[in-house]
């Protein structure tokens, strides 16, 4: 996994601002390999659309991937025919290096592509760009596996399609629904940032691509599509997924490592609400709430059965000491990554240590409790210092929480200096102004080949 590039930062996400008409707001890419008998018809129909309803500039362009046919010259056809379309020609075989190459040179603000035999429906065009336009999204993908999706095809594909996203989910946390639809989008801004870290040049770029920036932090949108199964698509299965299986497995792996610099690529302070100073509102405290209940319930029921183990042959204050240590450390280690998100081993042994002093005031409790009971009698049944324990670490669990939020992971967000207003990113606005291009609605030119009108 290449991990020499410097990615530098995301941009913040802000809506294209309009003016400037004719400027192509749009770049609709089509990787494209030996497809003389598809290329055009696709072209021409995608090309229409566009021109009936899309409100801004657009441009075509036909990623030619070292076709072998007659389609570099169906593609020099269509360019010479109509002025919102370009063809570009690599002596390389990829969709995912036709897609780096034309999106790297690309100077529209929203890049697209679609698979050539477009198998989804035009009409979900303007909803998978319209986000990325407002700045809502960074990227935006169909999916053919969402609730609300008509999809047609066959029993095979389905299973194959479904079962690689499972895989997706459960290797890589992936929360899309849908890595393989040839149907989607990106902001430019985002695009150069992200396509310097993506290594794949086949058909598993655009899922790499989904997995590092929603790691990134990036926001996906996904639109429901309706899809009709092309029945003469060149791809072949079995070694894409072979190659894909391939790549979830090098990503997973550089993932694991850490070995991709995703750390840096930070928002500017203030694009994301959570980074912002707001006044009375406890930031994260539901979500960590959450977190700390279900690692609570499960390091109870880790407490108890280590107890129930140690009491076999030690008393009880001396297996609810080791019981209570045991589970603490895991506890703690456990509310560090998952409930307050504090990653890599900075702080791990003072944490550690602050945890041992929260474990400290659990003992007292528990162990307060259990010498309460045996006070009060003398040789009381198992099942009555179990639901003696319960109780009090309860007691213990808020009190737990509290000091673990104020003291042993305090909230380190940043704050804005206090002379300074809001901080921003250094890099934020050094080439913000030349970057953004200006919209403006344009209509439908008369005499266009493939006008409605």
């Amino acid at each position: 996994m290449r991990t020499d590039s410097s990615p530098g930062s995301l941009p913040a996400r802000e809506h294209l601002p309009a003016a400037g008409a004719g400027t192509p707001v749009l770049d609709v890419v089509i990787p494209v390999y030996n497809e003389e008998k598809d290329l055009r018809p696709c072209v021409l129909r995608l090309h229409d659309h566009l021109t009936r309803t899309f409100p801004y500039g657009f441009r075509i362009t036909v990623a030619d991937n070292a076709s072998t046919d007659a389609t570099p010259h169906v593609a020099a056809r269509l360019a010479a025919e109509l002025p919102r379309v370009v063809s570009r020609r690599l002596e390389q075989k990829g969709r995912g290096r036709a897609l780096r190459t034309v999106w790297s040179a690309s100077d529209a603000p929203v890049l697209a592509y679609m698979d050539v035999d477009l198998s989804t429906d035009l009409n979900a065009l303007l909803p998978l760009v319209a986000p990325l336009i407002s700045g809502h999204s960074d990227l935006a993908i169909g999916s053919r596996l969402a609730r609300s999706s008509r999809v047609v095809r066959g029993a095979k594909r389905e299973f194959i399609s479904r079962s690689y996203n499972l895989i997706l989910r459960g290797s890589l946390q992936a929360r899309f629904s849908d890595a393989q639809c040839g149907f989607k989008a990106i902001r430019r801004d985002v695009a150069q940032v992200l396509l310097p870290l993506v290594e794949d040049t086949g058909w598993f770029f655009d899922t790499e691509m989904l997995v590092l920036a929603e790691r990134a932090g990036c926001r996906i949108h996904e639109v429901p599509v309706d899809w009709v199964d092309d029945p003469d698509s060149t791809v072949h299965i079995v070694r894409t997924a072979t190659e894909d299986l391939k790549g979830v497995w090098r990503v997973g792996k550089a993932l694991a490592t850490g070995s991709l610099p995703l750390d840096r690529l930070a928002r500017p302070f203030g694009d994301d609400p959570r980074d912002r100073e707001l006044t009375g509102v406890p930031q994260g405290l539901a979500r960590q709430l959450v977190g700390f209940c279900v690692v609570g319930a499960l390091s109870t029921l880790f407490y108890l059965l280590l107890y129930s183990g140690f009491r076999l042959f030690a008393g009880a204050q001396l297996a609810n000491a080791l019981a209570l240590l045991v589970s603490a450390v895991a506890n703690t280690a456990a509310n560090r990554r998952l409930t307050f998100g504090v990653r890599g081993r900075g702080g791990a042994v003072r944490h550690q240590a602050q945890g041992l002093v929260v474990f400290g005031i659990g003992l007292v409790l528990t162990s307060g409790s259990l010498a309460a009971l045996n006070a009060a009698t003398a040789d009381p049944d198992h099942s009555t210092e179990l639901a003696v324990l319960i109780a009090a670490n309860l007691a213990a669990t808020v009190l737990r929480f509290l000091l673990f939020r104020a003291w042993v992971f305090p909230d380190t967000a940043p704050s804005a200096p206090a002379t300074a207003g809001p901080r921003r990113h250094p890099d934020l606005h050094r080439t913000r102004g030349d970057e953004t291009i200006r919209l403006q609605p344009v209509s439908p030119v008369d005499g266009e080949p493939g006008n409605g009108r």
